[in-house]
């Protein structure tokens, strides 16, 4: 196996979690009878590079193309999408003579309010199900995979950007050269890349090791995917740490040629911004741009998982009753790793109905509606989708009454 960006050979291991499905191949009850593949989740840090990786089992074809996450499911989520969107108008002055593509666009959940602003708009979504979504709230989506290709079509059909947008999407793509690439193929000689995706010093430090799973390829420092850019003449001229998903980055890229000449975009606007530099060093001062900074973090995930069971088992002996809120890629991950099936967790409960009376892959736990909490009153409700964890304990305020309590389960195990 050889690093995907620099192709140096990866020898160095980050964490192990065992073997476990794909997390968003949710299963129906005729399912669960037939033989259910496992994967490796083996993760290499690249010795040259510092890009964090998995081995690729499955093609993003296989993947994304019938796909189980609706974005608009999360009300905070959206809020964050809604708050971007004022925010990159006001910046950049985006306006009825502008195009904005979303790559992975999903059901519309962001594309929607710059249409509210008037601003044309593209959706580019693999995911067949999830673009008639978009769809049908008007959002012209195509199905499709954003690679080269695609992006000289844009060039030639004259569809080029003045902004793409690509949230959680460049960890989903195992030909990162490919898809960096078109990313500049497709932009405007004076368009503005933004990318948002979880960050490694992030993931590191408060142990997220649940966000490890197949659909993610590679997990990312600020360091490696400047070098990502930088190969393809794609220019990181802002970033911004934001709270979404544990803690991610807000990359700002644009042409190394854009540098120069400005090309009628105001000098402040596309100037390379302090904390490009001091994200740098904060990166480095962590220590990773050392390798014995990766070596230490199987032994905090391997604590984690022992925590974790021990409640479980404790709260079991007792007699309590035990469910799960969300079905999340991550919490897949952790259940998995955990070896946590029905006899722990009864079942978990999910707002989607896409994947409300499915079960999750591997551990077999079934999905419920919410509603069923309220039913069931049970004593602990395991919040699978931490990230978010504050909507979800306002949601379900109401187990307060019965005495009911919250377990987080990352950094490490807390009852709320």
């Amino acid at each position: 196996m050889n690093c995907r960006f620099c192709n140096t050979q990866l020898k160095h291991l980050f964490v192990s979690l065992g073997s476990s499905p794909l997390s968003n191949s949710y299963l129906t009850r005729e399912q669960l009878h037939r033989m259910e593949p496992f994967y490796p989740l083996e993760v290499y840090v690249c010795e040259k590079c510092f890009l964090v990786q998995i081995e690729t089992f499955e093609t993003p074809k296989n993947i994304f193309t019938d796909y189980a996450y609706f974005s608009s499911f999360s009300d905070s989520w959206l809020r964050h999408c809604k708050e971007y969107t004022e925010m990159m108008i006001n910046r950049f002055g985006f306006d009825k003579d502008s195009l904005v593509v979303e790559i992975a666009s999903n059901d519309g959940y962001l594309l929607q309010y710059f249409k509210q602003h008037h601003i044309p708009v593209l959706g580019i979504e693999p995911a067949a199900n999830v673009a008639e979504a978009a769809k049908k709230i008007g959002i012209p989506t195509d199905v499709a995979f954003f690679d080269t290709p695609y992006a000289k079509k844009m060039r030639k059909d004259g569809k080029l950007a003045d902004l793409i947008i690509g949230n959680n999407v460049l960890a989903h793509n195992p030909n990162l050269n490919d898809f960096v690439q078109g990313l500049r193929i497709a932009l405007k000689s004076n368009g503005v890349i933004t990318m948002e995706f979880p960050h490694l010093l992030q993931l590191m430090e408060h142990n997220q090791f649940d966000t490890i799973y197949h659909e993610h390829f590679s997990y990312f420092s600020f360091h490696a995917v400047q070098k990502l850019f930088a190969s393809h003449n794609l220019v990181i001229f802002d970033v911004e740490e934001i709270p979404t998903h544990g803690g991610s980055l807000r990359i700002y890229g644009k042409h190394q040629e854009a540098s120069r000449e400005q090309l009628g975009v105001s000098r402040e606007q596309l100037a390379v911004s302090s904390s490009v530099g001091d994200l740098l060093e904060k990166e480095k001062s962590y220590g990773l741009l050392d390798l014995k900074t990766y070596y230490g973090f199987g032994k905090k995930v391997e604590a984690t998982k022992r925590g974790l069971l021990q409640f479980l088992i404790q709260a079991k002996n007792e007699g309590k009753k035990i469910v799960g809120y969300g079905a999340p890629a991550k919490g897949n991950t952790l259940l998995n790793y955990c070896g946590i099936r029905a006899d722990f967790l009864d079942y978990t409960v999910d707002l989607s109905p896409h994947k409300q009376d499915k079960f999750l892959p591997g551990t077999h736990i079934p999905i419920k509606h919410p509603d069923k909490i309220n039913e069931d009153k049970p004593d602990y409700v395991l919040i699978l989708p931490w990230n978010i964890k504050e909507e979800i304990m306002e949601q379900l305020s109401f187990i307060r009454g019965w005495g009911g309590k919250f377990v987080v389960p990352i950094p490490e195990v807390i009852i709320l």
